[in-house]
């Protein structure tokens, strides 16, 4: 990875980040605070440099292996985008322009930011084969807009949950968990345009958000029911959601479930790519 200035590494990631108030001033800050004396903002450098200088050693095996499987999971999606872009008329020239090339974009920058932080320890993209057609589940996914549009909201949810999943796991490294909470949101805009673009297109009643009543109608594909198993979890913080007052006109199962999104672990994350989407080389 070229050497880049760490505030436009972290604008690729977070789109949005030059929005916000003060971000220069408050990413500086957030980065020097771990006890570095190096003047941050007029440094360039990789960022695999950037996490020895702020806690003195590289980032541990723990977290090069949810680094890793981030990673593996950015290279799926990179993968679907780049080959659904390059596919000869599948997307319309409007979704394209304003959705998928943004995305695309997203997904290519994640995989080198992370690339750049593991540096050496990051996993090979040769090393696997990546399958956008789940090994003939969705063999028309490159020439089947509906069907693109269905695969990339499952992608997109099962991103959002599996970057929460691991977030626990990272605790202990905060310049590391920011950066990824950063992509977490950037991929969770991705799954509520991507949701936008299928229920204009196919009209399935769909939220931008996930609710305990819809599952695999999502994306009217069953075969994907599993990737929002545990999503009817009504209990938070050991509160029973639909035991409260009712806020505006209800406390249903749907309003409370649709109020939180649920972790995926990485298992379960896996036994739902690895060997359909994901093969080894």
């Amino acid at each position: 990875m070229n050497l880049f200035n760490v505030i436009e590494e972290i604008e690729k990631i977070d789109p949005e980040f030059n929005d916000r108030i003060n971000p220069r001033r408050a990413a500086i800050k957030n980065i020097t605070s771990f006890g570095s004396k190096v003047a941050v903002a007029a440094m360039p450098f990789a960022f695999a440099t950037l996490f020895k200088k702020a806690y003195g050693q590289t980032p541990g095996t723990d977290v090069n292996s949810v680094l890793n499987f981030a990673l593996l999971l950015e290279f799926l999606e990179a993968e679907f985008y780049n080959k659904g872009l390059a596919a000869s008329s599948l997307i319309n020239a409007n979704d394209k322009a304003n959705y998928f090339t943004k995305i695309a974009r997203d997904e290519n920058n994640h995989v080198a930011f992370l690339q750049g932080v593991l540096g050496t320890a990051a996993i090979s993209k040769s090393s696997y084969v990546f399958d956008v057609t789940g090994g003939g589940a969705f063999a028309d996914v490159l020439t089947n807009y509906d069907t693109f549009l269905k695969v990339s909201v499952a992608f997109e949810d099962t991103g959002v949950r599996a970057y929460k999943g691991q977030a626990p796991f990272l605790l202990k490294n905060e310049v590391v968990l920011g950066a990824a909470l950063a992509i977490h949101a950037v991929e969770a805009r991705h799954a509520s345009a991507v949701r936008y673009l299928i229920n204009k297109k196919l009209n399935l009643g769909l939220k931008p958000w996930i609710t305990s009543d819809t599952k695999g109608n999502d994306t009217g594909i069953a075969a994907v029911d599993a990737n929002y198993a545990g999503e009817d979890n009504i209990i938070q913080g050991g509160v029973t959601l639909t035991s409260l007052p009712a806020v505006g006109t209800s406390n249903s199962k749907k309003s409370a479930t649709a109020s939180f999104d649920e972790p995926l672990e990485r298992a379960k994350v896996e036994a739902l790519l690895v060997g359909s989407f994901i093969k080894p080389a």
